[in-house]
């Protein structure tokens, strides 16, 4: 018969102490629902706030990138020195190992190529599919200003929607075409839109002169986009600047991969971000490695 009474008296309710509440940096997530808090925390480190994502999403409509002919061989044996990977399920599928244990931000739009008009994009996978392959977030590109910006739109908020039923959040991307200039009056635009409109996330470039406005009028997580490979140390520069003036952190491709030493290079990008490092003092942590 069970010990009734030594179970009862062992009980510890403490009626003088308040409830526990927990915090986290991660910024706007505060009054989302349990599960897609938890996800957020898988890509954001909940005590900063802040990632290094690895993005390797170009081939979906650019196709066998310089660095990205081998998705297995490149990326795959960095995929545990980022927060979070950055790929369309394809890739994921096929040549990332399923024990990793980084966030999964995966590419939801698409449609043309290189060849074609690109904001003419449809959402590309359905909510089901993010569900069964265990995405932290869903990516989607964001033509604000672009032929079909209408509808790049109404990807994102579609996605938003079915990212609630099933606790998945939403990254919107800003796509900036040739003819739009980015500054922080354009991408200020563009960031404020996609948080306005439900995405979680935000992904944008780096501008020089008042990018901190950007950020601070985005109500949440802003991720600089790292753009065109740059050498080593200027892209680490911009990646110091921007954390430092409020983004989220980074979401790098081609300045990890195309570098001469990418395991090298993303974690002297993590020792900007996450540490603070002088970026002359990780580029020197980059050669070292590179040597």
């Amino acid at each position: 018969m069970a010990d009734l009474d030594s179970t009862i008296s062992g009980k510890q309710f403490r009626a003088d102490t308040p409830a526990a509440t927990f915090a986290h940096a991660i910024k706007g997530a505060s009054a989302l629902d349990w599960g897609m808090q938890h996800r957020l925390a898988r890509i954001l480190d909940p005590g900063t706030g802040r990632t290094v994502m690895l993005a390797f999403d170009h081939g979906y409509f650019q196709g066998p990138t310089s660095g990205l002919e081998r998705i297995d061989l490149g990326i795959a044996p960095l995929a545990e020195h980022a927060d979070a990977l950055m790929c369309t399920r394809g890739a994921l599928r096929t040549s990332i190992p399923a024990a990793t244990r980084a966030g999964l931000v995966l590419r939801a739009s698409g449609g043309p190529s290189v060849l074609k008009e690109l904001s003419d994009e449809h959402t590309a996978m359905s909510i089901e599919d993010a569900v069964r392959i265990g995405a932290d977030a869903m990516a989607v590109q964001v033509f604000v200003g672009g032929e079909h910006e209408s509808r790049s739109i109404q990807n994102l908020t579609t996605l938003v929607d079915r990212g609630y039923d099933a606790g998945i959040p939403v990254l919107g991307v800003t796509a900036v075409g040739k003819e739009l200039v980015r500054d922080a009056r354009y991408l200020g635009l563009a960031t404020r839109i996609i948080a306005e409109l439900g995405a979680q996330l935000v992904k944008t470039y780096y501008c020089e002169d008042g990018f901190e406005d950007v950020v601070a009028g985005c109500p949440v997580p802003v991720i600089m986009a790292g753009g065109k490979k740059l050498p080593e140390l200027e892209a680490l520069t911009m990646a110091s600047n921007a954390v430092r003036r409020g983004a989220a952190g980074v979401d790098m491709g081609r300045n990890i991969f195309q570098s001469a030493n990418p395991a090298a290079m993303l974690q002297a990008v993590r020792a900007v971000v996450h540490d603070d490092a002088e970026p002359g003092e990780a580029h020197a942590r980059f050669v070292e490695g590179t040597a």
